[in-house]
């Protein structure tokens, strides 16, 4: 667990917390990430607060996810930039 910072919102923290974790390759491009329910007891959070999680990083296109099977790290955008 984390300790918690009271000036902002838990799903933005935990969020913070694994967005780091894909930058620093913890969990790598195609790799799945917590499941609402590992976020739940490693944070102590709610599952609400999970789902917001996953909702933040998903619309960052860094996660994506394949129904029933999970959620995982986007591939890096390859493309050049104009």
């Amino acid at each position: 667990m984390i300790e918690f910072a009271p000036d902002q919102p838990r799903w933005r923290q935990v969020a913070d917390v694994i967005r780091k974790r894909i930058a620093d390759g913890a969990y790598p491009p195609r790799s799945r990430v917590p499941s609402v329910l590992q976020l739940q007891a490693e944070f102590g959070i709610a599952a609400a607060t999970g789902q917001k999680v996953h909702r933040a990083l998903r619309d960052e296109g860094l996660i994506y996810t394949e129904p029933g099977l999970g959620s995982f790290v986007s591939q890096p955008d390859t493309r050049p930039r104009t």
